[in-house]
């Protein structure tokens, strides 16, 4: 299925197949079932009402009141703005990190130097992505 030299994605072109077995088993201009509207507004928060509405032939404001009347997807949890290393002078310590996700990361130090904090918080967060 392409529009105009572009593929369109596999999700749409699947739900397009769906939409066309509904409508051939159906005559005249009938309602589309609720489960493909809803099929396709979670297709259109993910590619735009345009990109969905147009190749499947459906009404472009229909989808787009829909999509605006459906309740939204939770944000993902804000990240950590502020950080607080507590640090000690005794070469047995403990290390505490959790992030704003809920996630918990902790080292029991039992070294003569001090650990870099810094860096073992770094190895921490990019280990989390």
């Amino acid at each position: 299925m392409k529009r105009r030299g572009k593929a369109i994605p596999e999700p749409i072109a699947d739900l397009g197949l769906q939409l066309d077995q509904s409508r051939s088993k159906q005559p005249g201009r009938t309602k589309l079932p609720e489960a493909l509207w809803r099929a396709a507004v979670e297709l259109a928060r993910q590619y735009g009402v345009y990109a969905v509405a147009h190749p499947l032939r459906l009404d472009y404001m229909g989808l787009r009141r829909r999509l605006a009347e459906a309740p939204s997807l939770p944000s993902k949890a804000p990240r950590a703005t502020f950080v607080e290393l507590k640090a000690t002078l005794r070469a047995d310590c403990l290390i505490e990190f959790e992030s704003s996700q809920g996630a918990k990361m902790r080292i029991h130090w039992k070294a003569t130097t001090e650990p870099d904090w810094t860096r073992l918080l770094r190895a921490w967060r990019d280990t989390e992505r």
